[in-house]
């Protein structure tokens, strides 16, 4: 895990809304997702199937991928750069999700993020699948589940609670069939 300086990281335009995720216990995990843009693949239902809670790090593109995910469990999504119409461009631009004794942030932008008191950074934008640290705080970007872009492997994460009560993020790459 690489650990990345504060410097790049500013305060917020605007705070985050702040939602409680459904209680989870030891094992439970969450399935976490960016940059769709429009599309929802099979393949990533189906690994999402059985998570407690869905958040989409933004770059939606279409309502219809967060319909698509409701069945599966609740979904936390904030917009992206390229929300720009309704009711895309209507999600917050940042959630702030307590989860037991921990508080995750999700960004879409990682540098439009502080980070102070929180527990995990969730965030997307730039496609490339990355866990890393700023400060005290773990960074899970998931990569991008939409249209393969620069090379890019189609990926997600995952964050799982452990026995001893951490977060812990996993990435996860797709295999397209």
């Amino acid at each position: 895990m690489q650990n990345t300086p504060l410097s790049p990281l500013r305060k917020f335009q605007s705070p985050p809304v702040r939602l409680d995720l459904p209680p989870f216990g030891s094992g439970d995990r969450i399935g976490v997702i960016s940059d769709s843009h429009g599309l929802i693949r099979p393949e990533v239902l189906e690994l999402l199937r059985g998570v407690r809670a869905i958040i989409h790090a933004g770059d939606v593109g279409k309502i219809t991928v967060l319909e698509q995910l409701e069945p599966i469990a609740p979904v936390y999504a904030v917009r992206g750069n390229v929300d720009l119409v309704p009711p895309c461009s209507d999600l917050p631009e940042h959630l702030a999700l307590t989860a037991g004794r921990h508080v995750i942030l999700v960004t879409h932008i990682l540098e439009e993020a502080d980070v102070a008191g929180f527990d995990l950074l969730v965030c997307g934008h730039s496609h490339i699948p990355k866990i890393s640290t700023y400060g005290s705080t773990v960074c899970l970007n998931p990569g991008s589940i939409g249209p393969r872009r620069f090379r890019l492997p189609v990926s997600m994460g995952y964050v799982t609670l452990s026995p001893d009560g951490a977060l812990v993020p996993e990435l996860r790459t797709v295999e397209i069939a």
